[in-house]
């Protein structure tokens, strides 16, 4: 039986050019690797709160995987994480500037996720929305479409971004990640992440069936 003929991928810096196609993978990969557009159907603010800052304010750090020609992934970081956007102010910004807590498509996951922040930070479970700890002050955030998956891309990823780091003295790298999410668990765990604390309920975020999802910090200390 012939084998498919698998298109070789280009790992390279990210362009601003790339912006858009970042942003639509964002949204298309945001729940756990799927499309975002069953809960969350305004692609510009979901887009906004998880890659827009660091397209925007640290590009030098993002690189892209292209497949074809054209970017089917990225990983996006930054070596120091006391300079990143706080979601909270970003969802804000959306909340009222765009109106996205009446829109229809995301007005149910806004309140949730009010609601929810209500109720955890009363019982003090809300996940950190901003890490910042001198052993890992580095972060990552790594998405990829279902075509540019199972080839070691995500690996080839990590690593190059890690061995940057390394270059740079960075002490070491954390990432957050959905508990539920266990391929991408397993898969950190493979490039040498550790989980580190309890894993705390996502404000707004539920599986297809409306089980909470929690969030997951892994590090990794790249020290000698």
């Amino acid at each position: 039986m012939t084998q498919p003929v698998v298109s070789p991928v280009h790992i390279r810096p990210y362009h601003p050019a790339d912006r858009q196609a970042v942003r639509r993978i964002c949204f298309e990969t945001g729940f756990m690797g799927e499309s975002a557009e069953w809960f969350w159907r305004d692609q510009r603010s979901f887009a906004d709160m998880f890659c827009g800052w660091w397209t925007d304010h640290r590009p030098q750090s993002a690189l892209v995987a292209e497949l074809g020609g054209e970017v089917a992934g990225y990983l996006l970081g930054c070596d120091d994480s006391r300079l990143a956007a706080h979601e909270g102010l970003t969802l804000f910004r959306h909340l009222l500037g765009r109106g996205c807590v009446v829109r229809p498509g995301t007005a149910g996951v806004m309140w949730r996720i009010l609601g929810d922040a209500v109720v955890d930070g009363i019982r003090r479970q809300l996940p950190l929305s901003r890490v910042w700890d001198e052993r890992w002050p580095a972060h990552l955030h790594i998405d990829l479409l279902p075509a540019c998956r199972g080839q070691g891309v995500g690996a080839l990823l990590v690593r190059r971004w890690l061995t940057t780091l390394r270059q740079q003295g960075i002490a070491g790298c954390h990432l957050q990640t959905m508990t539920e999410n266990h391929a991408a668990v397993a898969f950190f765990e493979s490039m040498g992440f550790e989980k580190r604390g309890e894993a705390a309920p996502a404000p707004g975020f539920r599986t297809h069936d409306g089980a909470r999802l929690h969030v997951q910090l892994m590090v990794q200390h790249l020290g000698p």
